[in-house]
């Protein structure tokens, strides 16, 4: 077949059956041809000629309450904002952006260097002791990296060696996952939230000779549900077992502090390697392993990624050592008692009328059902005004596609009710109002 037959029967093939295709579909290919990538630009370019292609959209501001999207194919439209994980508003704050301005002024734009080599700014010394100031253990340290999933990567993959196992809850974010492959460790999962499964995983795991990471999250972003940490560190110390949680969600959000799910749950204390990313509630990029100094320090030369990455830019480590600073005092208090009434108001205003996952986090999951919709679904919903996350297969078992959408402190119970309002619209018309 030549190349001319091949793209005209992809583009007829896609033209014809857009609508069923999901992420994976265009990920796997058996042939030497690049058929994936013509495939997938196919069936961009048929999303755009519908008018119904919502991602890659620019933002025409702050990732703040409501924000104005510039849509790829040059349409605007003004929403609100429930798609950006900024929980505390600290992305805008005016002293965060300040201190961002003021490290760029003293140490340029870039770090231009490994961490390890000569990218080490007193900056980056100045966050990681504040770190460890506002989490408030001995004996503990710092690991900065570039990325939060750069985080997982390089903490598995150090911690963990050939011959040792990694043991990860179901529902764990890819960065748990391909950090666990890209150790050379053996790797398991137990069943979401299951400690019945998770105890016979390390009955038949651990040994004396093998060592066992457990892997799992404060927040489930997925499930908008919690991590139930506390039984599994006790699992963890019964059968000599050490605990990775990924704080990502919840890190300056759950806990009296802002310490986490850790924290709140009471068992801060005995984690052992504390994983945070920089761009939720901090509202900047980047992440860190807090651990013992041991740990960290053997972490900042045998994590790769870190490694043989440049450091973490001067601007964002500044911002975010405001951030710490802000989170740890009075307005931290304030914001983070304002998230979670926000969230339990918008579940409120949705509980009785669509499918959505029980609890009081700040990630509220609506289910719709089959992924079938989600092209004319969040189209519907960019239109009314209001921006999401939608989840489909392969992130979520088939037909089990939902809605995530993420409440910050900053967000007006007005805006609150306007996004519940055009939820529920959306229910009514594509069919998922609860029966």
């Amino acid at each position: 077949m030549s190349a001319n037959t091949l793209d005209a029967s992809l583009a007829k093939h896609v033209r014809e059956k857009y609508a069923d295709y999901t992420y994976d579909m265009f990920m796997m290919n058996m042939s030497a041809e690049l058929e994936e990538m013509q495939l997938f630009s196919e069936y961009v370019d048929v999303l755009n000629e519908k008018k119904i292609y919502t991602f890659e959209a620019a933002r025409g501001g702050t990732q703040g309450p409501e924000n104005d999207l510039d849509r790829f194919n040059g349409e605007k439209v003004h929403v609100v904002n429930l798609s950006s994980y900024n929980y505390l508003g600290f992305s805008y704050h005016p002293d965060v952006i300040k201190a961002a301005q003021d490290a760029v002024a003293k140490y340029g734009l870039g770090a231009s260097s490994s961490p390890v080599i000569s990218g080490t700014y007193t900056v980056h010394k100045q966050l990681e002791e504040a770190l460890v100031k506002f989490f408030g253990l001995p004996g503990r340290g710092v690991s900065l990296f570039t990325a939060g999933y750069s985080v997982n990567l390089g903490a598995i993959s150090a911690f963990i060696k050939p011959g040792h196992h990694v043991i990860m809850d179901s529902a764990s974010h890819m960065s748990i996952v391909e950090g666990a492959k890209l150790s050379g460790g053996e790797t398991s999962f137990f069943r979401h939230n299951d400690m019945a499964h998770l105890e016979e995983l390390l009955k038949e795991k651990c040994d004396e000779f093998t060592r066992v990471l457990i892997c799992v999250e404060g927040i489930y972003s997925g499930d908008g549900d919690y991590g139930n940490i506390k039984d599994v560190v006790r699992l963890a110390k019964k059968y000599g077992a050490f605990t990775l949680v990924d704080e990502a969600h919840s890190a300056l959000v759950s806990g009296k502090h802002g310490r986490g799910v850790c924290e709140q749950q009471g068992v801060l204390e005995e984690v052992d390697l504390y994983v945070m990313t920089f761009s939720k509630a901090f509202g900047g990029v980047g992440g860190a392993v807090y651990a013992k100094k041991e740990i960290t320090q053997y972490m900042n030369w045998y994590a790769k990624c870190r490694m043989f990455s440049c450091a973490l830019d001067p601007a964002v480590t500044g911002g975010m050592a405001k951030v710490i600073e802000l989170a740890g005092g009075p307005l931290g208090n304030e914001r983070r008692e304002r998230i979670k009434e926000n969230a339990t108001y918008y579940r409120g205003l949705l509980e009785d009328k669509v499918h959505v996952t029980p609890g009081d986090a700040w990630v509220v999951i609506v289910h719709f059902g089959s992924e079938s919709k989600t092209l004319a679904l969040n189209d519907y919903l960019q239109r009314e005004g209001l921006d999401t996350s939608i989840i489909q297969f392969p992130a979520v078992p088939r037909n089990e596609a939902r809605i995530r959408m993420f409440i910050t402190s900053e967000h007006t119970k007005e805006q609150l009710k306007k996004a519940a309002d055009i939820i529920v619209s959306a229910a009514q018309k594509f069919d998922f109002l609860k029966k």
